[in-house]
């Protein structure tokens, strides 16, 4: 079950009333969107975006008939948010969201391997549609000081040194396609250094170089500042420290906006008791001036 992170805090932030219009960006599981439709009945809008087409799909069957109509969903990256944003003449932005974590509704049952705990081939793209790169491409073809590159700088990964010379040295046996291959590769590499934390952090940075997460970021960031009226927000939601340092510098470099909280907000014990997922969220608010 899709539960949102720091949801009770972006609603906060953003304060939707009657009347306004906002951007879910990554419309995910639709936790925040749902919130914000909410609040601003009877006619504020809402533009959700996501890169998986699958997460469109659910958001259309679960979202009721009345709120269909104030809500704009579109299968698309919002590297291309300004563009969509004209298209659907979809003005004045109140505020936009970007929650830059993996939806869980994608890493249940997506079939497409995002998750360690899955035995599924080694694609981990959002939309196969639209691209070509995909996990196993990267594992069997790029060098290990590549992958130690990635593993450490988009994982945070402790031993990507260790991890990249065992998969380079496992391939010459055969091709790696499965995620459970992966799996065994990292154990055996780490022995009793393993932790199932290294898993998540292979995993997650194979995820964000195959969909350019990390350049997606800026564009996407960009366009928000551009279409946003005054006085409008952006929230930004992250889940490890690369994300977070360079939304920092975002949020510090752009001068169209004030930066609302100084410290970065976390969520509570209490909610991340309830959702593990939540536990290295970072949230960050900026005001367009």
């Amino acid at each position: 079950m899709h539960i949102p992170v720091l949801l009770k805090e972006v609603i906060e932030y953003f304060n939707p009333s009657p009347g306004k219009n906002f951007i879910d960006a990554t419309i995910g599981g639709g936790g925040h969107a749902k919130e914000i439709l909410k609040k601003t009945f009877p006619d504020g809008k809402l533009l959700g975006l996501d890169a998986s087409p699958e997460a469109i799909e659910d958001i259309k069957a679960q979202t009721k008939e009345s709120d269909l109509k104030r809500l704009i969903l579109i299968n698309d990256n919002f590297s291309h948010l300004k563009e969509i944003v004209q298209e659907n003449n979809f003005q004045p932005v109140n505020g936009v969201l970007f929650d830059l974590g993996l939806s869980s509704n994608l890493l249940a049952s997506s079939g497409r391997g995002f998750s360690f705990m899955a035995h599924e081939f080694l694609d981990m793209r959002y939309n196969p549609q639209g691209q070509s790169l995909t996990a196993d491409k990267i594992i069997n073809n790029y060098d290990k000081n590549d992958l130690e590159m990635f593993f450490r700088d988009y994982g945070g990964e402790r031993f990507a040194g260790r991890i990249a010379q065992a998969i380079v040295k496992e391939r010459k046996n055969g091709k790696i396609t499965m995620t459970s291959q992966l799996v065994m590769i990292i154990r055996k590499a780490l022995g009793r250094r393993f932790h199932v934390k290294s898993l998540a952090r292979v995993f997650q940075a194979l995820r964000i170089k195959i969909n350019y997460e990390m350049e997606n970021i800026q564009l996407g960031f960009n366009d928000a500042v551009d279409i946003l009226t005054s006085g409008g927000r952006i929230i930004v939601l992250t889940y490890h420290s690369g994300e977070d340092q360079i939304v920092k510098n975002l949020f510090k470099q752009e001068p169209r906006i004030k930066i609302i909280n100084k410290k970065t907000i976390k969520p509570s014990q209490e909610e991340i008791k309830n959702n593990i997922r939540a536990r290295s969220a970072k949230m960050r608010v900026g005001e367009k001036i």
